[in-house]
């Protein structure tokens, strides 16, 4: 995992957000009880959450686990953005699953990002995403404002693919 192009590994599940860069926490309620919690967090986990929000996924392995690769691809044709990253962290219940990856050489940002889905103590089942990341590639920093704008539509629709899922679930 010594290809990660960043050095505060981790931070964006374990601790304070690092400085010098733009921070994202987002927080989505998906559904209430243990079934909720757990077909969700296999879609969060075997990449499903990530593929019904327009993200095409080529990974390592079928579920994220720490060390494998996987690289994300969103956009039309010449327009899509590729992102190269490593699962750092996971977790597989019984209350909470998710995973962090992180940001390798090639991803137009350096950063993390940690998606998670937590009962809490009403068993309502909450989505989280928890983020730091700043561009790297020219083309992302001459974007400015509008890579933080990205990245929160795409939290958000990640939480609205996890309340369709969430409420199949009979």
């Amino acid at each position: 995992m010594n290809d990660l192009s960043y050095p505060e590994v981790g931070a964006s599940a374990n601790g304070p957000l690092p400085d010098g860069y733009r921070r994202l926490r987002h927080r989505a309620l998906v559904g209430h009880g243990r079934a909720v919690l757990e077909v969700t967090g296999a879609a969060l986990l075997g990449w499903r959450m990530h593929r019904l929000a327009g993200v095409r996924i080529a990974a390592e392995a079928e579920e994220a686990a720490p060390g494998v690769a996987v690289h994300c691809a969103i956009g039309i044709g010449a327009l899509r953005a590729g992102a190269p990253n490593r699962v750092v962290a996971s977790a597989h219940g019984p209350d909470r699953y998710g995973f962090t990856y992180g940001t390798r050489a090639g991803h137009l940002a350096c950063g993390e990002e940690t998606f998670a889905v937590a009962m809490g103590p009403g068993e309502e089942v909450w989505f989280t995403v928890t983020a730091f990341s700043r561009p790297v590639a020219w083309y992302a920093r001459l974007a400015g404002p509008l890579l933080p704008f990205l990245q929160r539509a795409f939290a958000r629709r990640c939480g609205r693919v996890l309340q369709q899922i969430a409420a199949d679930v009979r």
